[in-house]
């Protein structure tokens, strides 16, 4: 069982319909356990249940289990179809519904899993066995343990359960399960940045092969293609059937066609476009040429005429209308780019140089230099040359400013003297 997707949870989509007045509810219940492990219970008492409610089952042995309600209702009958089991074969039942000795026992027996796996894999190490203990479930009621693994053949296991059982003080199971059902148990995230299908929505597990790979037109790296299991990843024959479906419309065994000009080899096939390229030995540049085409310069060559030059009959309208898309990409993400403020920044400088170029500059006390007022421009020069009355008043108007400047500073000085000869007296008269 997985945090994510549960493909051991079930939609109930007749929960909320109404039944007839007469209607009698299907007395067979599916219960759900650790892994993907489900089985089919009576409800002799006709218990009330609802979905994801715990039970106290009947199992295989002796005493009894602790599982979850997955399925209630007409549901179970197609759950049985599907299945292939007919309700006569049913016969474990439903005892109970937990009470608070039940749920304490459960929980004691879950948490003892993780531990009693790493001891179980110690002792499998000592006694040199080449498997792989991979999950532990506990039964309900904490008198047995079912150890799934791994192997890749036959394993004696016989001394491993007489020291398990002196260890554990429990009925021991060992079951082998395969590569693919560690992984749905264990669940994980896969390459695709999903959890994994396995540990999901996926129930049987196809054989998956190479030449799935090969149809798709895949590189055959086994890195890429091998999931967490270490087997091909079942995806791969997702969408296989589309491929199959596309490549009844493209010729077999082609990898030539014979012209005058020389041997065109074959180099790439778009199934889905139904486009062919095909290139001459030495040439830089592909020819791409529609299927059909194709098939008729083959019928050609078994006959033995070989067409001309093929450069010039493969520019069809949707390979222009291809070389001139131009493909836009929008942001649609809502992030911002990393230099969205270097444009203000620089606005903010020029303006700011702008402004510094056009002030006048400042001497070190603060006050601004008069060199501009002292090299005044030449066509300053010049109207103040043909207009000496303006000189005149230019000047006058400068005097005019140094004596308004100096005013406040006297008057700052005379304030201040009296303030001290006040202060002197004051001390004198104390």
């Amino acid at each position: 069982m997985t945090s994510g997707c549960n493909k051991l949870d079930v939609y109930d989509w007749l929960s909320d319909m109404d039944m007839p007045s007469n209607y009698k509810p299907f007395n067979i219940v599916e219960i759900r356990f650790k892994g993907s492990r489900k089985d089919f219970f009576i409800n002799v008492d006709n218990l009330y249940l609802e979905m994801g409610e715990m039970v106290v089952v009947e199992p295989s042995t002796g005493g009894y289990d602790v599982g979850h309600v997955s399925l209630t209702g007409e549901l179970v009958r197609l759950q049985l179809k599907k299945n292939n089991v007919t309700a006569e074969s049913v016969t474990k039942k439903i005892y109970r519904k937990p009470n608070e000795v039940d749920v304490e026992k459960y929980n004691a027996a879950k948490d003892l899993e993780w531990e009693t796996m790493h001891k179980a894999r110690k002792l499998a190490l000592d006694l040199g066995l080449s498997m792989k203990i991979s999950d532990v479930d506990y039964q309900g009621d904490k008198t047995k343990a079912t150890f799934y693994y791994t192997a890749e053949g036959r394993v004696d296991f016989r001394e491993l359960i007489k020291k398990m059982a002196e260890a554990f003080r429990i009925r021991i199971e060992m079951r082998q399960i395969g590569m693919r059902q560690e992984a749905s148990r264990l669940g994980g995230i896969g390459s695709c940045g999903r959890e994994l299908c396995c540990s999901t929505w996926l129930t049987d597990f196809k054989t998956v092969s190479t030449s799935a790979a090969r149809y798709q037109n895949l590189s055959l790296n086994t890195l890429k293609l091998a999931g967490q299991c270490g087997k091909l990843k079942c995806c791969l024959n997702y969408e296989l059937d589309s491929y199959m479906d596309a490549l009844k419309d493209i010729p077999n065994n082609i990898d030539r066609i014979e012209t005058l000009k020389g041997v065109a080899y074959l180099q790439k096939t778009d199934i889905f476009k139904k486009m062919m390229w095909f290139s001459f030995p030495g040439a830089e540049n592909w020819i791409a040429m529609p299927v059909q085409q194709v098939k008729e310069l083959v019928e050609m060559n078994k006959q033995g005429i070989k067409p001309e030059a093929i450069s010039s009959a493969i520019e069809t309208e949707d390979i222009r209308e291809e070389k001139i898309v131009n493909y836009d990409y929008e942001n649609v993400v809502g992030q911002d780019s990393l230099t969205r403020l270097d444009d203000r920044n620089k606005r903010k400088k020029k303006r700011k140089t702008k402004s510094n170029n056009n002030a006048k500059p400042e001497n070190k006390n603060g006050q601004k230099s008069d060199k501009a007022e002292q090299n005044p421009p030449k066509q300053a020069v010049a109207k103040q040359q043909n207009n000496p009355d303006s000189a005149v008043t230019a000047t006058a108007g400068k005097e005019n400013k140094e004596a308004q400047n100096n005013r406040p500073k006297k008057r700052f000085n005379r304030h201040r003297n009296k303030n001290r000869g006040n202060n002197n007296t004051s001390s004198k008269t104390e």
